[in-house]
């Protein structure tokens, strides 16, 4: 397979790990059994693909990620989120949520995405791990800061313990927006690095760290989806054709006590 966890990581290799005890991987469109337009890591049901490729890509997925199941959300750009603390006997797809969180070691965090970021979280310290799937109508909510707030509330984490790391997303060479007065707030306009074109990725770090993350715990790829044809992208798609793409996927786990390597 040639799916990545990032640009220089393939997925036979080790996950990207927060310490030891949690593992994450960020995966491009290949390795997958998918034709055009969805050749061939689409992990998407809801684009067209046929189920049977997805149940297949979904199971490389989950092996490659060392996940006993895989939790997904059919993701809606709102701001729900939804906490599984209980062990899962099968893979499972949340509807109309955009945001998971889990206490349960084994259980991958799967989030969609083709431009969006896809943010992950881990507290090393009381062994907590979020996704979020964060689009920019989901910068504009700031569900970053809900999740997180929602991550102390319920599960007693201090902010300032959390990890994050961004996927592979939408790059500020290609977020354009050109109607940006109306679409995002005054707020992101000290993000925009030329007319109509933001870097969500320093917003997302932004919103992380007024949440309570030191800026130190945060990394991002620095990928752009839209520019690279490794990665599904919608903008591109859009642009070039009719919209019609896959999904990739960045997923987070925390390791089951006898996989914890040091």
């Amino acid at each position: 397979m040639k799916s990545n966890y990032n640009n220089q990581i393939t997925a036979e290799a080790s996950a990207l790990r927060f310490g030891t005890a949690c593992r994450y991987g960020f995966f491009d469109r290949h390795g997958g059994l998918g034709t055009a337009p969805f050749n061939s890591m689409n992990v998407s049901y809801g684009v067209g693909d046929r189920e049977k490729t997805v149940v297949e890509n979904r199971r490389r997925i989950q092996k490659i990620s060392g996940s006993s199941f895989l939790l997904s959300a059919k993701q809606v750009h709102g701001d729900s989120i939804y906490s599984q603390t209980v062990p899962l006997e099968k893979n499972r797809e949340v509807a109309d949520v955009d945001a998971l969180i889990t206490d349960q070691q084994g259980i991958g965090l799967m989030i969609q995405q083709a431009d969006c970021q896809a943010v992950l979280l881990f507290d090393p310290v009381k062994k907590i791990v979020a996704a979020v799937h964060c689009g920019w109508r989901g910068s504009v909510i700031n569900i970053l800061g809900k999740v997180v707030r929602r991550m102390i509330s319920s599960f007693g984490v201090d902010a300032g313990d959390l990890l994050a790391a961004i996927s592979p997303s939408l790059g500020p060479c290609c977020a354009e927006f050109v109607n940006y007065k109306k679409e995002l707030p005054a707020e992101f306009r000290p993000f925009m690095m030329r007319e109509d074109y933001f870097d969500f990725w320093q917003i997302s770090k932004y919103q992380l760290a007024s949440a309570g993350l030191a800026e130190l715990h945060i990394k991002m790829v620095g990928s752009c989806t839209c520019c690279s044809k490794n990665y599904f992208s919608y903008r591109r798609s859009n642009h070039f054709s009719d919209g019609v793409t896959g999904r990739n996927c960045s997923v987070i786990v925390i390791d089951k006590v006898n996989q914890v390597k040091c």
